[in-house]
Parts: C-alpha cells; structure tokens; sequence
C-alpha cells in the first residue's frame, strides 16, 4: 500500500498543536483517540490528515515540551 502525502498548513499546525496540548491537559479523551476532536473543531481537517496531525502531534510532543 503506497504511503501519499499529507498536505498540512504550516501556518495552521501551531492552531492545531495548541488544541490538541489543551485537549491533553483537560483529560477528557484518551489521546490515541482525539483525531475525531480534532475534525470536530477544524472542518477543513478530513479524517486522514486528522490524524496525521494527531501522529505528528505525538512525535514532536516531548520535543516541544520537555521536562
């Protein structure tokens, strides 16, 4: 199965990081599973690049926020 692309904005990444470190730090969900609040809350966001968001969110996480 070929891997295609994903086309993410740069300039609305930061928008969705901040919405996801929010999300994390509310509790509500478990995160593997936030891709749907992702979509819920950005309508331009189908549900493959949700997740790519979510799965980038996760990589970069300790990254951008160490201890």
């Amino acid at each position: 199965m070929a891997n295609s692309a994903v086309d993410i904005k740069e300039e609305n990444r930061e928008a969705y990081y901040l919405f996801l470190d929010n999300l994390r730090e509310v509790g509500c969900c478990n995160m593997f599973g936030a891709s749907p609040y992702l979509r819920e809350e950005f309508s331009e966001l189908d549900t493959k690049t949700a997740q790519k968001v979510l799965g980038d969110w996760m990589k970069s996480f300790s990254e951008r926020h160490p201890d």
